[in-house]
């Protein structure tokens, strides 16, 4: 099953995530996110989270056009975008997008990203999305995972929480070969897809993937 999400953050490329949205099965809001939705023209299947962004009259205008109201408590310890994530693992979801997730406050933007790195996350594709960048997760364990992107395109491979060992590459211009990219370091950053189809792999550990689309900035 194919989910989009709609976080809290900034939200430009509309037309791109109108694209998104009629490609797949399910469409969840995390709280704030709902606007992003609306503004769009599209009703979310599901709005979750704390609910303090929306109205009592939006709650019920939401309800009204079908969309199921999941309300958790303000003082909890998830975000609601965590909260969206683990909804749609528990429906059985094989994609992810995640929409509005990046830029906006540091902090939250830090906090989507580290997101990716939830272990019941193992195993689905989950790609934070925005116009032309986007970025998704690749976990240790020696399988190769697929660069989604066109010749041209900047691919980084940044390590999260500690070095990814036993890296290597295929279809990019600065190839790796069971390379270690230690945390704190910038080697892994813009390198350029050079064939189709590029893959990256890695022996341990975790691997933030971000690409750019050629020509944006």
């Amino acid at each position: 099953m194919r989910v989009v999400i709609f976080a809290n953050g900034e939200f430009r490329h509309h037309e791109e995530a109108r694209e998104r949205v009629r490609l797949s099965d399910c469409v969840i809001a995390a709280d704030g996110g709902t606007r992003h939705a609306l503004a769009i023209g599209v009703t979310p299947n599901v709005v979750i989270g704390d609910l303090d962004s929306l109205s009592q009259t939006a709650r019920e205008r939401l309800q009204a056009a079908g969309a199921q109201m999941i309300t958790h408590p303000a003082a909890k310890d998830e975000t609601d975008l965590e909260l969206a994530l683990l909804h749609a693992v528990g429906q059985g979801a094989s994609e992810i997008d995640v929409l509005a997730a990046l830029g906006g406050r540091l902090d939250q933007m830090l906090a989507n990203v580290m997101l990716l790195t939830l272990p019941q996350l193992a195993g689905i594709r989950v790609r934070l999305v925005e116009g032309p960048q986007s970025a998704f997760l690749i976990r240790g364990g020696g399988a190769w995972m697929t660069i989604d992107g066109e010749v041209g395109d900047t691919v980084s491979l940044v390590p999260l929480a500690g070095d990814a060992a036993g890296v290597s590459t295929q279809g990019l211009q600065w190839p790796l070969d069971g390379e270690t990219l230690y945390l704190g370091r910038a080697r892994g950053v813009s390198n350029v897809l050079q064939a189709l189809p590029a893959r990256v792999r890695l022996r341990a550990g975790l691997l933030l993937c971000v690409t750019l689309r050629q020509g944006a900035s």
